[in-house]
């Protein structure tokens, strides 16, 4: 995050621009994961022939939390420290 010199328009879509990618990499984890389960699952259905319809919720939910577990600390970090960086510029960004 870059230090903002005044309040203005492009600071203000700036932050939200950095918000928006800050949210996107730390739900990438658990989409991807998500998303390779329900692949995987949704194969094992086809090839089984088996149509139950909550099968895939239990795998998705063991495989989210294992990837909290993980990748978590990671993820908590991240935001602190973006959030951090945004509470420490509002000096600079408040015109006197």
């Amino acid at each position: 995050m870059m230090v903002l010199a005044d309040m203005n328009q492009d600071s203000a879509v700036s932050i939200a621009t950095d918000a928006m990618q800050l949210a996107f990499k730390l739900s990438a984890p658990l989409l991807i994961a998500g998303l390779v389960v329900g692949v995987v699952v949704s194969i094992f259905q086809a090839v089984t022939q088996i149509q139950e319809q909550s099968l895939q919720f239990i795998p998705k939910i063991v495989v989210s939390a294992i990837v909290l577990l993980i990748a978590g600390p990671w993820m908590l970090s991240t935001l602190v420290s973006w959030t951090t960086e945004l509470y420490g510029s509002i000096p600079t960004m408040v015109r006197r």
